[in-house]
């Protein structure tokens, strides 16, 4: 059976290495960063915005599920609020696969030293790091399974989620 695989967390938490890693073991799979969809200049986040992106996640993701092609289909994406994860999982076909709902975890240490290593990349704003760290408790409020990625690696996370995958 295929494997729609959500994988949530908050910004800087490592979803989109994960992810990355993830895909290259688990194959044949289709990988969506869902901040590909936020890609735009100005960056604004406005209810038209949220709705479009939404729109094209989704859009995505049925045409993988529907794809003979995948076994899995892997998206990362900021994904918060249980109302997120609902909504997209409305959004696809209700029949045709698993859904294994991640959420990726940290200790806020954690997630600073990752942040600060993002900011030397050039991929991350420093004055953001804030944000991101308030975002951390609400994810243990989410019916996901949690993955503690304090002081591992994202190909060793995307393993662990690779052998529950397989399951």
């Amino acid at each position: 059976m295929k494997k729609l695989i959500l994988l949530g967390g908050t910004m800087g938490v490592g979803k989109s290495a994960v992810g990355r890693a993830l895909a290259g073991m688990l194959v044949p799979s289709f990988y969506l960063d869902g901040d590909w969809c936020w890609d735009m200049h100005p960056f604004v986040v406005d209810a038209e915005n949220k709705a479009m992106v939404l729109d094209n996640i989704t859009h995505l993701l049925r045409g993988a599920l529907g794809n003979s092609h995948f076994q899995y289909v892997i998206l990362s994406w900021v994904m918060h609020q249980q109302q997120i994860i609902d909504d997209i999982l409305s959004r696809l076909p209700q029949e045709g696969y698993d859904v294994l709902s991640l959420s990726l975890v940290c200790t806020p240490v954690a997630l600073e030293a990752h942040w600060r290593q993002d900011v030397a990349r050039g991929q991350r704003q420093p004055d953001r790091l804030a944000d991101a760290a308030a975002r951390l408790p609400l994810y243990n409020t989410l019916d996901t399974t949690k993955i503690d990625v304090t002081g591992i690696s994202p190909r060793q996370v995307a393993a662990r989620i690779a052998a529950l995958a397989r399951r």
